[in-house]
């Protein structure tokens, strides 16, 4: 009987059931865009931000003392020790192996392009002091499980363009014609970039050779000369410096299997209040759940683990600049979700108070034959939970059209269909059709029947 009464009084009424259904449908498809949005749009953006460059920067310990002034780290990177290039593939064993995106090694020493003299009547250029810096441009590293992970500072510094491409990093081999033995196969000239203003100010251009100068002990001149693949417009001083393989500049300075500095592009989570605590002070279920939690602070940790001798530092200024947008965007989204939530629960309750008027008559009836408070509320509540459960099934296949329209159009990439989001809305429908219909429901408890049939 009370599900012919439930049946009964979800078929009367079509016209405001279906009023309050579109209210309901409305509101679960906002609702379900943005958690669907919500959800995806932390691994979205993180991924977008790396095009804002590395997020850590891993220095010898030795180098200095520690100088920070309002958040910013000022201390120098310049002089000092060296890394051991060999360690570098333990990056990918951290416990957040999977965060770290690419990483870069730099070894920047001071070179000489020697003086160029013409004999057709150009002045001659004198010789110029630059940066060389030995870096990987798209290294392929032997990982300890057996896997091999490419990465360099193409990756880390994505905003970098060069026009041509890029340096090799394994060499290269050249034929040479040997008569009588026919042909052999020597190791060529390195390849290099040239920064967009080196190569205007010295008129190189890409397929020219170059020839560069490192002074090492004894005042002697190592001389190496360089096929230039392209020209590096970085923005940066990258722009008035030579870009060489790292293995070529470590043999010019002298420092095979080293290297200065360590660039890291990482995907974090904004630190909140407990990501910013210092580990010290944690208690060790807290120390636990901060290192279980890919903040900048905690991975920045598990990379100084497995390195040992190095001082791995935070560039601030970006990761808190994703930090900051990524926190804004999720609050905006958020907004939205409380609003249509609100505006949900505002039309059942208009519609919900309607309905409990119209039946007075009914409810009466009802109580005068024995149905007490609990009954009546009870499949009040019945009714509007199935109303509950199809205005939200509705607006969640509505709210995966809007999700895929939004996040194609923002992040270029639309979010896939949740089950957790189904569970969420439909529970979220509910939830917002018994707050709704919360004081009609109880306001229909409390008729007593005498007046009603009396038509009082």
């Amino acid at each position: 009987m009370f599900l012919r009464l439930v049946a009964d009084s979800f078929t009367r009424r079509p016209r405001r059931k279906v009023l309050t259904a579109a209210a309901l449908s409305l509101g679960m498809a906002v609702v379900t865009a943005a958690l669907s949005v919500s959800l995806d749009v932390g691994d979205r953006l993180a991924s977008e931000f790396r095009s804002l460059g590395a997020n850590l920067l891993v220095t010898p310990q030795a180098d200095s003392l520690p100088l920070e002034i309002g958040g910013v780290d000022y201390r120098p990177v310049n002089a000092g020790a060296y890394l051991p290039e060999a360690d570098l593939p333990k990056i990918k064993t951290v416990f957040w192996h999977n965060n770290i995106i690419a990483f870069a090694p730099v070894l920047e020493v001071s070179a000489l392009l020697p003086n160029v003299r013409y004999g057709d009547g150009r002045p001659s250029l004198p010789d110029l002091e630059i940066p060389l810096i030995g870096t990987w441009a798209a290294k392929r590293v032997p990982l300890p499980d057996g896997g091999i992970f490419v990465t360099g500072i193409a990756k880390t510094n994505p905003w970098f363009h060069v026009e041509g491409k890029w340096f090799s990093d394994e060499g290269r081999l050249e034929r040479v014609e040997m008569p009588p033995m026919g042909h052999s196969y020597l190791p060529a000239s390195p390849e290099c970039v040239v920064g967009e203003k080196l190569a205007a100010r010295r008129k190189i251009k890409a397929g020219d050779q170059v020839v560069v100068s490192v002074a090492t002990a004894g005042n002697s001149q190592d001389m190496e000369s360089c096929d230039v693949t392209g020209i590096l417009s970085s923005g940066g001083p990258e722009d008035e410096a030579l870009l060489m393989p790292l293995a070529s500049v470590q043999e010019l300075e002298n420092k095979p299997g080293q290297y200065r500095k360590l660039y890291v592009s990482a995907l974090t989570k904004p630190e909140d209040e407990f990501g910013r605590r210092d580990p010290a002070t944690m208690k060790p279920a807290e120390v636990e759940r901060w290192m279980c939690t890919p903040y900048i602070s905690s991975i920045a940790a598990s990379i100084k683990e497995v390195l040992p001798g190095t001082d791995v530092r935070v560039i601030r200024r970006v990761a808190e600049g994703e930090g900051a947008i990524l926190t804004r965007v999720r609050a905006l989204l958020w907004m939205v979700t409380l609003a249509a939530l609100l505006a949900a629960a505002l039309a059942v309750g208009a519609s919900s108070a309607a309905s409990v008027i119209e039946r007075r008559t009914e409810i009466g009836l009802m109580k005068a034959l024995g149905a007490g408070s609990g009954s009546i509320g009870f499949l009040l509540a019945a009714e509007q939970l199935l109303l509950a459960f199809v205005g939200g099934g509705i607006g969640y296949s509505l709210g995966i059209v809007l999700a895929r329209l939004v996040g194609q159009r923002i992040f270029g990439v639309a979010p896939a269909p949740s089950m957790l989001v189904l569970v969420a809305v439909l529970t979220l429908a509910a939830g917002v059709t018994l707050l709704g219909s919360a004081i009609p429901m109880r306001r229909a408890s409390r008729y007593e029947p005498a007046p009603i049939l009396r038509g009082e």
